[in-house]
């Protein structure tokens, strides 16, 4: 085990600043500004309450990450406040360069969040209406009664571009973009399985590659400097990035479960339903942002969290841009979970708790995706519901 502590962590959000204890030194980047303080428990978490979540989290990792090789971060929270954090495993498996707290993992569709609140940040200043028609905003776009509401919660019936390129004859010789992706549909309009918009909730990455066309259309940026200037730069994100085609060679490889690194594909270029990397800390930084900063006016931030589909019982449902359980007792988790290639990716928002729960890996692992029994360290929440990604 690598790099793990028991610390005491304030987040000052804008400035990108730590105040912070470690029972354990930590390897950090140099361009941390840290300041470091008495080893105390916060004075806004009490000793209990500390202890019962890093316990839950310690729990996790001993029987669940640990035993199967966990190559990645994980971080749990309360209030913007570090209570466990650990890195194991290596960035390269030749190079044996260690992973630390500047990794920036793969999020795959975590990435997801970040391209639904950037719709939603441009909604809120009136740029575009969530009703409004795709077509209106994409030319040529061929299939009626797809809104942009209805890409952002996973209910447009439009088929996942990872599987139709593919079996509609693309040339995996060429590297798709967003923008062959609106083409191809439009070109094979009657080969598509397109079910009648708003019926149903079908989870389809395609909605998330033609928001980023529109976030793109709307802002008259590109959804790399888009994301950015409005979230990265400002929230002191100094480790998350947008991939491109030019970074290929520069980006966290991963690997399948037997360690051998997977291979860029046709499909990798493709952004805004995943390609954004990320660590642990600058999503805490993401988390912290829409809990208690002012990105957002709460009535977005409510369109955000609400469900949207009840055609299955149960407690599992999404909003715009994230998953979510509704609990009878009124409790939410809000979270997104992601696969891509050897990446698998967890974050979890208990907001009336004020936790978050991550977890990246660039080792196929699915125990990464338990991470919910660390749900257990706070009342009102079951774990029974299986993991999504």
């Amino acid at each position: 085990m690598q790099n793990r502590f028991l610390s005491a962590l304030i987040v000052v959000l804008l400035s990108g600043c730590y105040a912070t204890t470690d029972k354990y030194e930590l390897k950090r980047d140099p361009a941390d500004t840290l300041a470091i303080t008495p080893a105390i428990i916060p004075g806004n978490i009490d000793q209990q309450e500390f202890r019962k979540i890093f316990n839950a989290a310690d729990n996790f990792y001993e029987s669940s990450l640990k035993p199967s090789r966990f190559n990645g971060g994980i971080l749990v929270a309360k209030k913007g406040q570090i209570v466990f954090e650990s890195y194991d495993g290596y960035q390269n498996h030749w190079s044996k360069e260690l992973i630390d707290s500047a990794t920036s993992f793969h999020l795959a569709s975590v990435s997801k969040t970040f391209t639904g609140m950037a719709v939603l940040k441009l909604w809120e200043e009136g740029r575009l209406q969530l009703n409004d028609n795709v077509a209106n905003y994409l030319p040529g776009f061929p299939f009626e009664g797809v809104t942009i509401k209805t890409l952002l919660n996973h209910r447009s019936g439009l088929p996942n571009y990872v599987h139709f390129m593919e079996e509609l004859g693309w040339d995996k010789k060429r590297i798709v973009q967003n923008q062959d992706i609106l083409q191809f549909m439009i070109d094979n309009k009657q080969k598509l399985n397109v079910a009648k918009a708003d019926r149903r909730f079908s989870y389809s990455n395609t909605n998330y590659a033609l928001l980023a066309l529109i976030i793109e259309k709307v802002s008259g940026r590109t959804y790399t400097n888009y994301l950015q200037e409005t979230f990265f730069l400002p929230l002191g994100m100094n480790h998350t990035f947008v991939f491109s085609i030019e970074k290929a060679k520069d980006v966290l490889p991963s690997y399948n479960w037997r360690n051998k690194q997977e291979a860029f594909t046709f499909l990798d270029a493709v952004n805004g339903d995943k390609n954004i990397y990320s660590t642990p800390r600058d999503l805490l930084k993401w988390d912290y942002a829409l809990s208690y900063g002012n990105l957002f006016k709460q009535s977005t931030l409510d369109s955000a969290y609400a469900g949207y589909s009840f055609e299955k019982p149960g407690i599992k449902n999404y909003g715009l841009g994230w998953r979510m359980y509704q609990y009878p007792n009124g409790k939410k988790i809000i979270y997104h979970n992601g696969w891509w290639h050897g990446n698998n990716t967890v974050f979890s928002r208990l907001t009336g708790d004020s936790a978050t729960v991550i977890v990246l890996g660039n080792k196929y692992n699915r125990r990464i995706y338990d991470a919910k029994k660390i749900f257990s360290a706070f009342d009102g929440y079951s774990t029974e519901a299986e993991g999504d990604e």
